[in-house]
C-alpha cells in the first residue's frame, strides 16, 4: 500500500507498540496521519519501538512516541503538553485517539488462598489502565484545544465485557466500564462534532491474548466457529479504523462494533 496524502492531522494512539496499537498506528500512518504514540516498554523490547517509528517517518509522517505508564496522570499531562506544543508549531490537530491498552491482572476472584485471588489494588489497577484512562486522555486532549472537529475517539473492548472465564474478572470489569465511557463520552462529545466507538474483535492471536489462562482453548473454539476459518488479525482492525476516522461516518456515535469477520453470529 502506497502513502496517502497527508491528512493534515495526527492520531494518539496509547498501546501503539504490539498488537491492535502497533498495527492501527502503521495503518494510519500509511494513510497520511502524523503519529503521537504512547507505550510502555523496557529496554528489551525497545528496538522493535524504534522500528515502528521508522516505519512510520517511512510514509513521510511524523512520529512522537511517549514511553510512559498511560494512567500515570502527570506523565499524561506532560505528554499532552508536549503534543500541543507540536500541534502548534504545525498547525496541526489531533483527529483519532485510539485506546488499546491491554495491561491488567488475571487472577480468579475466589482462590484457596488469599494470596491466589485477585485484590483490590489489582482490580483498580486494571480498571484504570484498562478503562478510565480513556476518560482521561480524552479530557485532557479535549481541554487543550487538540481535536478537530469531526474527530474520532476509538477504544479496544472485548467480549469479556459481558461474557465470563476464569481468572478475567478484572479485565472484564475494565471492558464494561469502558464501554460505559464510551456511550457517555458519545452523548457529551456530541457539542464539539467529536465520535466515540468502541471496537470489539474477534478473537486475536496478540500478546494480550497469549496472557489469559485457556487460551489455547479459545483459539481453537474461535477456529471452529469462523466463517472465513481463521482468526481474525490486528491488521483486519486497523483497516477498519482507518475507515471509521473517514468524515462520512460523522453519524456513527456510541456503538460496539464487531470486527470479527462473523465470529459471533456463528454461534
Amino acid at each position: 500500500m502506497t502513502a496517502k496524502e497527508p491528512k493534515n492531522a495526527c492520531a494518539v494512539v496509547l498501546g501503539c507498540s504490539s498488537g491492535f496499537g502497533e498495527a492501527t498506528t502503521l495503518a494510519l500512518a500509511r494513510a497520511g496521519y502524523d503519529i503521537f504514540g504512547v507505550h510502555l516498554d523496557r529496554r528489551a523490547t525497545m528496538p522493535h519501538v524504534e522500528e515502528i517509528a521508522l516505519q512510520i517517518r517511512g510514509e513521510g509522517r511524523e512520529a512522537d512516541f511517549f514511553n510512559i505508564n498511560a494512567a500515570d496522570g502527570e506523565r499524561r499531562k506532560e505528554a499532552v503538553a508536549r503534543m500541543k506544543e507540536r500541534c502548534d508549531a504545525t498547525g496541526r490537530k489531533v483527529r483519532v485517539l485510539f485506546h488499546s491498552l491491554a495491561f491488567g491482572t488475571l487472577k480468579p476472584f475466589v482462590a484457596e488462598t488469599e494470596d491466589g485471588e485477585l485484590n483490590q489494588k489489582q482490580m483498580e489497577m486494571t480498571c484504570d489502565v484498562m478503562g478510565h484512562s480513556l476518560l482521561y486522555w480524552t479530557q485532557d486532549l479535549l481541554r487543550a484545544g487538540l481535536f478537530q472537529k469531526n474527530g474520532r475517539v476509538f477504544a479496544m473492548t472485548s467480549s469479556g465485557g459481558h461474557l465470563v472465564w476464569g481468572g478475567y474478572g478484572a479485565v472484564s470489569a475494565a471492558k464494561a466500564i469502558l464501554e460505559s465511557h464510551i456511550r457517555q463520552l458519545a452523548y457529551e462529545l456530541a457539542p464539539h462534532q467529536i465520535t466515540a466507538n468502541a471496537i470489539l474483535a474477534g478473537v486475536t492471536d496478540t500478546p494480550a491474548l497469549r496472557k489469559i489462562p485457556g487460551n489455547e482453548e479459545m483459539i481453537q473454539v474461535a477456529l471452529r466457529k469462523q466463517p472465513y476459518k481463521r482468526l481474525t488479525k490486528p491488521e483486519d482492525v486497523a483497516a477498519c479504523i482507518v475507515a471509521l476516522a473517514e468524515p462520512g461516518t460523522h453519524w456513527m456515535t456510541g456503538n460496539v462494533v464487531r470486527v470479527d469477520g462473523g465470529e459471533d453470529i456463528a454461534g
